[in-house]
């Protein structure tokens, strides 16, 4: 107990120790100039002088150390639990980094990463002068702004509703239910939209036609695409988004509702004033992850809803790449398109963690 209180002491008095002994260092050299001492002097007093502040350095990083060592024995156990964790990170997402090269190459696989020719910013002028660019922005734009806006508010709401069922085996049952899409591959997602939605055989149609209309060809017609996959989102993974918000309601604290109920305040209003506000820094640091996605799609939902038909909306980043990278095997061009896909997400990671810091929240870091 003694020794902790000794490095509680010694980690507050550190700084200012440091302080005192600069500002006393800086005054004492002023007095020897003004007295006339020469250069060498002033310098070996100087040096003299800073050995203190040396010494406590020495002394704050050996107690970080040794407190750092104190730690990992203590808690060893959990730094062994994510540990394979780290492993993933480093073998699967920081060591294939080395890769983005080869996006300032004409790579060549019999020649390698040092063999091949460089040739700089190359394959970026192509991509912006390519005149299907724009087509290409303006359809990963616009799917994931659709996202965006009616899918990411969706699990917040869902959260909400969850939370105030009672009964609890009916709240698990319904947990069941909207988290079972989540494990449904895409091929399945899109093969049930399929038989739904054909305009031969559709279920859908068939009720259109039963109600007296004519038939719709949704999977055909350019101005049902991007609704489609936006509701195919929301039908695949909103119950799987509740996960989060979920637990971030669970740890509102109790009280807070029981004092809303003694000043007679409904469900909706504990819901809004207690419940919304105590999960805002998830709801915001969960879209600040989201806007830095924004020029990810997801391939194989596209790729599997894609025909000739629609192929004017359908044409993203993630299968322009598969095309001109994997079938033409152009490997630096569909590198280079990949990073400028990650270059514009973490420009805007950063730009809107600063707005969410510059409005009061908490950012992702």
């Amino acid at each position: 107990m003694h020794s902790r209180k000794g490095r509680a002491i010694f980690s507050l008095l550190q700084p200012a120790g440091q302080t005192v002994t600069c500002f006393i260092s800086v005054f004492q050299t002023q007095q020897d100039i003004s007295r006339g001492r020469s250069n060498n002097e002033v310098k070996r007093t100087l040096s003299s002088r800073q050995e203190p502040a040396n010494e406590w350095a020495d002394i704050s990083s050996r107690s970080r150390i040794r407190r750092f060592k104190q730690n990992v024995s203590r808690d060893f156990f959990l730094y062994l639990l994510i540990l394979p964790g780290i492993l993933y990170f480093l073998i699967f997402k920081y060591v294939p980094m080395w890769g983005v090269l080869i996006a300032f190459q004409d790579y060549s696989a019999y020649l390698g990463f040092f063999q091949s020719k460089w040739v700089g910013f190359e394959h970026f002028e192509r991509l912006f002068a390519n005149p299907d660019f724009y087509l290409l922005l303006r359809n990963t734009m616009m799917i994931n702004v659709l996202n965006l806006l009616f899918f990411f508010p969706l699990p917040i709401v869902l959260s909400l509703l969850m939370n105030e069922i009672r009964l609890e085996w009916f709240k698990k049952t319904i947990q069941s239910i909207v988290y079972l899409p989540h494990f449904l591959s895409w091929v399945i997602i899109v093969g049930i939209s399929f038989l739904m939605l054909s305009k031969t055989e559709g279920v859908v149609n068939h009720l259109i036609e039963y109600a007296g209309l004519q038939r719709i060809d949704f999977l055909t017609d350019a101005r049902y695409f991007w609704i489609l996959l936006t509701l195919q989102s929301i039908w695949k993974e909103v119950g799987w988004g509740t996960v989060i918000f979920l637990a971030a309601i669970a740890g509102v604290d109790v009280q807070l509702y029981e004092a809303a109920r003694m000043d007679g305040a409904g469900r909706l209003r504990q819901m809004w004033h207690i419940t919304l506000p105590a999960i805002r820094n998830v709801i915001m640091i969960l879209l600040i992850l989201r806007i830095g996605h924004i020029m990810d799609v997801g391939f194989e939902q596209v790729y599997l809803m894609m025909n000739g038909a629609v192929a004017e909306v359908a044409e993203v980043f993630d299968t322009y790449v598969y095309r001109t990278g994997i079938l033409q095997g152009q490997f630096s061009f569909s590198t280079a398109v990949g990073l400028f896909k990650s270059v514009i997400g973490l420009v805007l990671v950063v730009v809107s963690n600063q707005l969410a810091k510059k409005f009061g929240e908490e950012g992702v870091y």
